[in-house]
């Protein structure tokens, strides 16, 4: 949230809020969250995954299928 939106408050970003087809992540900001997942889990997304994630739920799922 302080990284991508912020001068938003928390409860604006629900698990369900479009990132990337709602603005909020351009494609530099979608690597950088690429590489904090991958850092912070200890995983490895591979680029054609980028894609399949554009909300928290997708992202969260996609991060407990790989670990």
């Amino acid at each position: 949230l302080n990284e991508f939106l912020p001068d938003s408050e928390p409860d604006e970003l629900e698990d369900d809020t479009p990132l990337r087809s709602g603005g909020i992540l351009n494609s530099i900001a979608t690597l950088r969250l690429t590489s904090f997942l991958e850092e912070e889990f200890e995983i490895k997304i591979e680029a054609h995954e980028m894609g399949e994630f554009d909300t928290v739920e997708e992202i969260v799922a996609l991060v407990t299928e790989k670990q």
